[in-house]
């Protein structure tokens, strides 16, 4: 039985060799002017210096392109994709085709992963993507278990799950947030609109409160919990996903290094000793709770429909 990669995105150059050191053997980087929800900003020096390091330590760098691209970006997307080609990453993530485009001009050997975040919900539509050239398709966070075990049945491509952290609930291209702020008279700069500012909605009926943030792609309103399903990998390491990811967006170093290292021995045991994954599964799960940040609750998210946002 195979081990499914376990994939996270790390928040600074730094966390980096601390997230492979403690089990990870995928990272996923890049900048916010090319990629969507990314856990930290990483230049193109941040990105080489990166690659190099994962690289030193076995694991595999995909760069971040999933955004949605205008006409004024096109022209940009050759050099920046010949960049990630010369510094020897492993593979691309996009949505948008004019990447697939792009990359089949200036880099046809690289590897691609196809992730539109929401509409990876069949193994036709996966398919269609494999027969253009992704290699990996990152199913919706949406779908239950059954889906995503049918897909990966019929998948010709590898299937990229996520396991743990906060979903996207919503996007718009527009500086929501700014616009208000505007609209009221109040003075609301961006760089006082990013993840550091810990913006929140709340819901005082579910006593939920939602992150939100904007950057250069938009708004972004997160899940008021995270998904954990620690406890229940057994179904989807027996069908075979290629893929476990830890998303790192809004989370410490040290929150995703505990955590990467109990999924890390989690999935070793499901694999090689499942009595004794069974007998650690509830221990595994507390260890998360305890570390949880304030008013962030774990959850199952989509995988047995439980949830609803």
């Amino acid at each position: 039985m195979k081990k499914p990669e376990l994939l996270v995105t790390p928040n600074n150059v730094e966390a980096v060799e601390r997230l492979i050191r403690a089990g990870a053997n995928g990272i996923l980087i890049g900048e916010q002017r090319y990629g969507l929800r990314l856990a930290g900003e990483f230049n193109r020096e941040d990105l080489a210096i990166a690659t190099k390091k994962a690289h030193e330590l076995g694991a595999a760098v995909y760069v971040a392109m999933n955004a949605l691209f205008h006409n004024e970006k096109i022209e940009e997307l050759a050099g920046y994709i010949t960049f990630l080609k010369e510094t020897n990453v492993d593979g691309i993530v996009f949505g948008d085709p004019a990447v697939l485009m792009v990359v089949r001009e200036v880099a046809p050997e690289m590897k691609l992963h196809w992730n539109t975040e929401t509409t990876v919900t069949n193994w036709f539509t996966a398919n269609y993507w494999g027969r253009k050239g992704a290699k990996r398709a990152v199913v919706a966070r949406e779908i239950n278990m059954d889906a995503i075990l049918e897909i990966k049945e019929n998948a010709e491509v590898e299937i990229e799950v996520q396991v743990h952290g906060m979903t996207c609930m919503f996007q718009s291209k527009r500086t929501l947030v700014g616009n208000y702020m505007n609209f009221q008279g109040k003075s609301l700069e961006v760089e006082k609109r990013d993840k550091e500012r810990n913006m929140f909605l709340y819901d005082p009926e579910r006593k939920a409160k939602y992150p939100i943030f904007e950057d250069e792609n938009g708004t972004h309103i997160m899940s008021p919990n995270d998904i954990c399903i620690i406890d229940e990998l057994e179904e989807m390491i027996d069908g075979g996903i290629d893929s476990f990811k830890i998303d790192g967006i809004l989370k410490s170093t040290d929150y995703l290094e505990k955590v990467v290292s109990l999924y890390r021995e989690a999935i070793d045991l499901c694999v090689e000793d499942r009595d004794a994954y069974e007998e650690k599964k509830d221990a595994f799960v507390e260890e998360i709770e305890a570390i949880q940040p304030v008013n962030r609750s774990l959850d199952t998210g989509f995988f047995f429909k439980e949830t609803v946002y």
